[in-house]
């Protein structure tokens, strides 16, 4: 059976690629993975005792928009972290983020805007996950350069007005995801005021929020309640991967305006997979605990000063404003990956296999992706093989 057309220039996983590149040499030392954003931190202590609690719960379908118990947390969560009301009825649990960015695309995207394609907007580089969601519901993906130059952000605002004109989603990450830059309150509120200039809405994806080198970083919600913006221009997904060191939990939230939610809600009454009862009793611990958070912010806060230590005067270094990863200029992303492999032993992402070539460039091509998920001990060892290896 023939793959479908709609597929046919999407480029294999980041991941199977990195395999492909490196798994042919042996490693030039002990191995220390770097690639997956996948938290290493402890996870609260809280989470078993819980399941052991409810094992129960595994013995019934769980609700499908999430328990009235979790969405009460995670509205509470809102208000204290935003100080923005969000009603429980405008929220609805995920099983992760993933599912919530792709399926939002599906719920929300129109077939034709002004009688043509629609256009999903991303920035360049982008969770790979923004593209095959545009793909499948027949939408036009454009790659906004997010580049040192636009301060690691997409300017969406400098695109033309014909391409604006047919823009149905707009996805938006801070702190990005792979750069660590941190959108502000002033670039949300242009975001939102060029969305309703336009007619689109703004896919917010804040599952590294909770991980910051100086201050919180603002959110679409937050932004949207101060700027007294349409409701239905945001929507927001959050996770407890990054947040609560759960990436097994595999639970998130959306939050959207009320007409985008009963859409979001009626296609996962349909096609969804609820959480299980029981991970959504643990969800509900993590979103009303706060020192868990605190203390693994700690470690990684404690990381960032370690990798301004080890780069300081490493021309190019710019150390993120929030999430978990270093964005490494090198000269040819996948060389380095390779020379950093079988000479350390130590495993990073080229920046390209998270970017696309647009008009014959890749913005990640000079790039490499550095995860700082490892204890302290293993990640300082990392960067330093890293910084002699590379920059030495």
């Amino acid at each position: 059976m023939a793959f479908p057309e709609r597929f046919s220039n999407l480029p294999d996983y980041a991941f199977p690629r990195l395999r492909k590149l490196l798994d042919a040499h042996a490693p030039g030392g002990e191995p220390i993975a770097m690639t997956i954003g996948e938290p290493r931190h402890p996870m609260p202590d809280f989470v078993g005792p819980i399941l052991a609690a409810n094992l129960d719960g595994f013995g019934v379908y769980p609700p499908n928009d999430g328990t009235p118990e979790l969405l009460a947390a995670i509205s509470a969560w809102i208000a204290r972290r935003y100080a923005v009301a969000i009603p429980e009825d405008c929220l609805m649990a995920l099983n992760g983020t993933r599912e919530g960015l792709f399926n939002a695309a599906i719920a929300l995207c129109p077939e034709t805007k002004h009688g043509k394609k629609p256009v999903i907007l991303m920035p360049n580089p982008f969770y790979q996950v923004y593209a095959v969601a545009a793909l499948a519901v027949g939408a036009e993906p454009v790659y906004v350069p997010a580049t040192a130059a636009t301060g690691h952000l997409p300017d969406y605002g400098s695109l033309p007005k014909d391409v604006l004109d047919r823009v149905a989603l707009a996805y938006i990450c801070s702190p990005a995801n792979p750069q660590g830059a941190v959108a502000s309150k002033d670039y949300l509120a242009d975001l939102l005021a060029l969305a309703e200039k336009h007619d689109f809405k703004v896919l917010a994806d804040e599952c590294y929020s909770e991980i910051w080198r100086d201050a919180p970083p603002p959110g679409l919600l937050q932004v949207a309640g101060r700027e007294g913006a349409d409701p239905e221009r945001a929507v927001v997904f959050h996770s407890l991967s990054k947040r609560s060191n759960l990436p097994g939990l595999r639970s998130g939230f959306v939050a959207a305006g009320p007409q985008s939610m009963l859409r979001l809600r009626q296609l996962r009454a349909f096609a969804g997979a609820p959480l299980p009862l029981p991970l959504q009793m643990v969800a509900k611990a993590c979103w009303e605990d706060e020192g868990h958070v605190t203390a693994s912010r700690a470690m990684y806060q404690a990381k960032f000063a370690a990798a301004d230590r080890i780069f300081a005067g490493v021309q190019g270094y710019q150390p993120p404003g929030g999430g978990f990863f270093l964005w490494m200029p090198v000269d040819d992303g996948e060389a380095a990956t390779l020379k950093l492999w079988t000479k350390t032993g130590v495993r990073v992402l080229p920046g390209s296999y998270l970017s696309r070539e647009v008009g014959g460039d890749n913005p990640g091509k000079g790039y490499i992706r550095v995860a700082l998920v490892a204890p302290a001990a293993e990640t300082q060892r990392g960067l330093t093989q890293l910084r002699d290896c590379l920059y030495g």
